[in-house]
């Protein structure tokens, strides 16, 4: 029998880490989340959906760079690849 190789390991460990995270975020719909973006902006919105992609739908969303001069949003999309984290609420 063929030992797995590096390339079969990533696959596997990508698709158990893909799984987490769609778990988390369906655990989070619903809530108030925050998500940092490429550039360094900061959102702050009520999780109303996401794909595979991790492009995610957020309503009543604030602009929280700047905690002096928060912006309303309200509804919006966020492409995936720009999202660099998402912080759920705490448990």
């Amino acid at each position: 029998m063929k030992s797995p190789s590096i390339h079969d390991i990533k696959v596997h460990e990508d698709a158990k880490m893909s799984e987490m995270t769609t778990e988390i975020l369906e655990q989070n719909l619903g809530k108030i989340v925050l998500v940092r973006l490429k550039g360094g902006k900061s959102l702050r919105g009520r999780l109303k959906g996401f794909d595979q992609h991790l492009n995610l739908v957020l309503e009543e969303t604030d602009d929280t760079t700047n905690v002096e001069n928060m912006i309303k949003l309200g509804l919006i999309i966020v492409r995936g690849d720009n999202v660099v984290l998402i912080s759920p609420p705490p448990r």
